[in-house]
């Protein structure tokens, strides 16, 4: 029994180091996307601005996986609709508060912890965890963000065809980069994680 106690201790000492650790890596990915959302270039002739942002839910999706990932971008959330300063700056709305989530990019950013879930499940799921993996994990993602950024948009907007004009065409191409940067950096990561192991 005396054995016992001090393996029973020590296996509960580490099930809390391993929760807190968890717990750090999430509310630190919720932090760098908030860092990434400062980096932002309004376009004229659309709320919607160009932010690195998701470059960065795809990225927390595709390194920490679904899980984690989608308690990083909830949390990402509920930071922000508390008032803390940890949306793209540039809207009329300020960087923070839970207009944001009813605002032009509302669509955009209800939609984080599902792309995160989504690009990192696919990367689990996959046999071999190399970049085509984690760039279908990526674009996978992006068609969940677009198609719930450009639904809300159509609802705000009351038309298609505007909600394409300010939440779409603008934004391809660097859409493209940031799938393609965030898969080559998930990637190399994964590779690098196989060869310490």
């Amino acid at each position: 029994m005396s054995k016992l106690a001090p393996q029973t201790v020590g296996n509960q000492q580490e099930r809390v180091f391993e929760g807190a650790r968890q717990v750090a890596i999430v509310v630190s990915a919720s932090l760098f996307v908030a860092l990434c959302a400062r980096i932002t270039i309004p376009i004229p002739g659309t709320p919607v601005p160009l932010t690195v942002q998701n470059f960065a839910v795809l990225l927390v999706g595709l390194l920490l996986g679904s899980r984690r990932g989608f308690a990083a971008l909830a949390l990402y959330l509920a930071e922000g609709a508390a008032g803390m300063p940890v949306f793209s700056p540039v809207s009329a709305l300020g960087p923070g508060g839970i207009a944001h989530l009813f605002g032009a990019t509302g669509g955009f950013l209800l939609a984080y912890p599902l792309v995160a879930w989504v690009a990192g499940y696919v990367m689990e799921h996959g046999r071999r965890k190399n970049f085509a993996r984690a760039a279908l994990g990526g674009l996978l993602g992006e068609v969940v963000l677009f198609s719930s950024g450009l639904a809300w948009l159509a609802v705000l907007t009351h038309s298609v065809v505007q909600a394409f004009r300010w939440g779409l065409y603008w934004f391809l191409f660097a859409e493209i980069i940031k799938v393609m940067m965030a898969a080559g950096i998930a990637s190399r990561w994964q590779r690098r994680s196989n060869a310490q192991q």
